[in-house]
């Protein structure tokens, strides 16, 4: 295959084995190979393989970064439509939040468990000493590329028969076990909208550090607050980490929410206990 000059090679290197048990777990069987194996390869595999090509530099392994491209996309359409037609007594709002959750890292991640899909990765020796099978960004990129392994080697049907029968609908019957409410995904505007009814001032997001390779950077980002009204006394920092600045600001948004929560809940256990003594 010829893309922008440059020839890129599939590595076959997976047993006949492994693919079977993977398609058994996917519940879909491959019609071509080199797709899937595509979809399994980490950057950090390709580039190794590429530097044992003695005097062959033009020559390029193909992994699976393009794969989760389109696998994002193709995710999104059909949860959207599925939504569309299974909710139309919700608003936009309503539809974008549940949409959000359900392509979300946070929920993506069990399913890629669920799939076992880490034991299939194939990773350079960096990588795999570095844990990266229990990754959760490399876990989640391996999910979006498969899918779209399974949209290219199938069309449209097959990948929405994948994304509801493993993403989409438990996830929704589970909510509806629960009531149907929609769970937050965006925690700095639930932040934003917590703060705002307490009379509290908005929290500043500041990043703290970089760490990683270019295509494979940690953010780390601290959520900071002061707070100073009388009832809630002192300074809260919050500090969590992410693939990218935006998740990483979501998880330190969640913590301070978290905060917020039992101090509110301490405080009403406080007035509980005085009212019952008066």
């Amino acid at each position: 295959m010829v893309v922008g000059g440059a020839r890129f090679l599939h590595w076959t290197h997976m047993k006949e084995r492994e693919i079977t048990a993977l398609e058994a777990a996917l519940n879909y069987h491959f019609h071509r190979r080199a797709v899937v194996e595509q979809a399994l390869t980490h950057s950090s595999q390709a580039r190794e393989q590429e530097s044992q090509q003695a005097g062959e530099s033009k020559y390029k392994v193909s992994d699976n970064e393009q794969l989760e491209f389109l696998g994002d996309a193709v995710l999104s359409l059909i949860t959207s439509e599925e939504l569309f037609q299974r909710l139309p007594h919700f608003r936009e709002g309503e539809l974008s939040k549940l949409r959000a959750h359900l392509v979300s890292e946070r929920h993506l991640i069990q399913v890629a468990q669920q799939l076992e899909l880490g034991h299939y990765l194939r990773l350079g020796r960096g990588e795999e000493k570095s844990g990266g099978r229990g990754k959760t960004a490399l876990l989640v990129d391996a999910l979006e590329a498969i899918l779209a392994a399974i949209y290219l080697d199938g069309g449209l049907d097959a990948a929405r028969e994948f994304v509801l029968r493993e993403i989409v609908a438990p996830e929704l019957e589970r909510m509806a076990l629960k009531g149907g409410a929609l769970p937050v995904t965006d925690f700095k505007s639930a932040l934003q909208e917590a703060l705002q009814g307490l009379g509290l001032p908005q929290p500043s997001y500041v990043l703290v550090e970089e760490a990683g390779p270019q295509h494979r950077k940690t953010f780390t980002v601290e959520v900071r607050l002061s707070m100073k009204d009388g009832k809630l006394q002192g300074d809260f920092v919050g500090r969590a980490q992410g693939s990218t600045k935006k998740t990483a600001e979501q998880d330190a948004a969640r913590q301070l929410l978290t905060y917020l929560a039992s101090r509110s809940e301490s405080a009403a256990s406080r007035a509980h206990a005085e009212a019952a003594e008066k």
